[in-house]
């Protein structure tokens, strides 16, 4: 039997301390129409640290807490999937220094936080093209991923090395070769074959993209995937996101009235 709304608002409740303004924004979400999945676009880390007078790796360092804070309020929430835009394609033309110090800061967050995923039930998956990014923190991922694949409370991806754009490309190639070779005929080429090579193939779409720092595009990130999905936009920059932010983007999926087309 599902949880009705008091059930759930009386076991988050449980689980947090919540400030006067985020008490406010919580009794006015419907818990049980929380989004399924949650896509996320990291931005802003740059900014933040130059407002502080400090180095943009100094900004990487303080997202990397945004990222588990949010994973840890997403794990108490009925959210079963959190996906978050680490690394993209295009990232690979910043400066040698940051990109170097972003591939070392990877490995020694998920060291850092490993024992607590577990500990709390987070599974972990990486989506992207690792190899690119070299056999120490392809390694790092895939041992991630297997000390966590029996957890089942929360999904946690980070997209690394992604490309939106890429992995369709990717995937019409798959499928065209398919039909070349006699294995599916063209009318078999469905949406749900498409689905069904990407990336993302055994999640659900989200319902809900939230993308920090006030920009306002989605920037090569689950294209497919996001078709129908809500975006909120909020202008914090993502070294201060924080459970305010998420209770503030899920309170207004819900304010929205979705048709899917429809009239």
């Amino acid at each position: 039997m599902s949880k009705t709304n008091s059930q759930w608002q009386q076991e988050i409740l449980a689980d947090f301390e919540f400030t006067q303004k985020q008490r406010e924004v919580f009794e006015k979400i419907d818990w049980t129409r929380c989004p399924e999945h949650i896509a996320i676009i990291m931005d802003g880390n740059g900014r933040w640290a130059k407002s502080k007078m400090r180095p943009r790796t100094f900004g990487h360092k303080a997202g990397v807490d945004s990222i588990y804070e949010a994973v840890e309020v997403c794990g108490k929430l009925p959210v079963n999937y959190v996906t978050f835009y680490a690394f993209s394609t295009e990232n690979w033309s910043r400066s040698e220094t940051e990109v170097r110090a972003l591939m070392e800061l990877f490995v020694a967050s998920l060291r850092k936080y490993i024992d607590h995923l577990v500990k709390n039930d987070v599974r972990i998956r990486v989506i992207g093209d690792l190899e690119a990014m070299g056999e120490k923190l392809q390694k790092e991922f895939e041992d991630a991923a297997f000390r966590t694949k029996d957890c089942k409370r929360l999904t946690m991806t980070l997209a690394m090395n992604y490309s939106g754009r890429t992995d369709l490309t990717r995937a019409v190639k798959e499928i065209s070769k398919d039909v070349a070779d006699g294995k599916i005929g063209a009318e078999d080429v469905t949406e749900e074959l498409i689905s069904s090579r990407l990336y993302t193939a055994d999640y659900p779409d989200p319902e809900l993209l939230i993308r920090t720092s006030g920009e306002i595009r989605v920037s090569n990130f689950l294209l497919w995937e996001i078709a129908y999905s809500e975006f909120v936009f909020q202008d914090v920059l993502w070294p201060d996101f924080r459970c305010q932010e998420i209770l503030e983007a899920i309170l207004e999926y819900q304010e929205r009235e979705r048709r899917f087309g429809g009239a």
